[in-house]
């Protein structure tokens, strides 16, 4: 149960999923504050997702704090989070706001490790991407900082992005999907990229492209509250991409819907 043992493998060898495929893999999406947290751990979800940032007091010794911008409190500290996840068997995946954020939560998971016996998704937007105006994590020192105290952790690196109802919106170019891999071409762990629904149909060329370059690669389905696209855009990305490569991590009522079209029970 190494922290990059690939989840479809990790999920099928403890009999939760039945075939390889990333739309087996359920998701439970910010579970930051303590009433998430608890939830997600009930639920059926096989990954808990959450966000990590360094309070907004900025005291020197401040301890990171599970909030999504533009929430600078919690009433839920990484310690705490780990303390009762540890008690599940669900991976986890932490996404990271800040690089202030990265070495205090590096030490505090260093301490669980061996309670830890599963896969670990590290996010962080490094790239600009469509419509992207939120600021970037520079690639180097999280890079760097993560794996120097985990060579073993799987990364989830993603571009920021916009999108917006009335425009025309430009997928990810050629420039951005050659960026990322040109950073992670240099990397040993596996890597999944995040890329939000409404955008991909307009980029598959681009992002089968960057799946081909390497079998470490893998992409995650996310999306907006607000986003506008279609069971039948999922369908489309289910058809053109590997299955293996392919994870969801998408809100209803779309992810009941897209599981029924392609046949997998939903337990809700």
């Amino acid at each position: 149960g190494s922290w990059s043992e690939n989840i479809l493998e990790y999920f099928l060898r403890n009999s939760q999923i039945t075939a390889e495929d990333g739309a087996e893999i359920t998701w439970y999406h910010a579970a930051n504050h303590k009433a998430q947290t608890n939830e997600a751990l009930k639920s059926t979800a096989h990954m808990i997702e959450a966000d990590v940032l360094l309070p907004s007091d900025g005291s020197e010794h401040s301890q990171p704090i599970m909030a999504h911008p533009p929430e600078t409190n919690s009433d839920n500290t990484l310690q705490e989070w780990l303390t009762e996840v540890m008690k599940s068997n669900k991976g986890i995946k932490l996404d990271f706001k800040s690089l202030a954020a990265v070495e205090p939560s590096m030490m505090l998971l260093e301490n669980v490790k061996r309670h830890l016996k599963r896969p670990v998704w590290i996010n962080a937007d490094i790239l600009p991407g469509p419509n992207g105006n939120s600021k970037v994590i520079d690639a180097k020192p999280f890079l760097d900082t993560v794996t120097s105290f985990f060579p073993d952790v799987t990364f989830s690196l993603g571009w920021t992005t916009g999108w917006h109802p009335e425009k025309v919106n430009e997928g990810y170019s050629w420039t951005m999907v050659k960026e990322m891999e040109y950073i992670c071409n240099e990397l040993s762990q596996p890597v999944t990229f995040p890329v939000r629904a409404a955008l991909v149909r307009q980029s598959c060329s681009q992002l089968l492209w960057l799946l081909k370059k390497s079998n470490r690669y893998s992409l995650t389905i996310w999306t907006g509250k607000n986003d506008n696209y279609s069971v039948e855009d999922l369908l489309y990305i289910r058809d053109h991409f590997d299955k293996k490569q392919v994870f969801y991590d998408i809100l209803e009522p779309q992810n009941h819907e897209f599981k029924q079209a392609i046949g997998i029970k939903v337990n809700l």
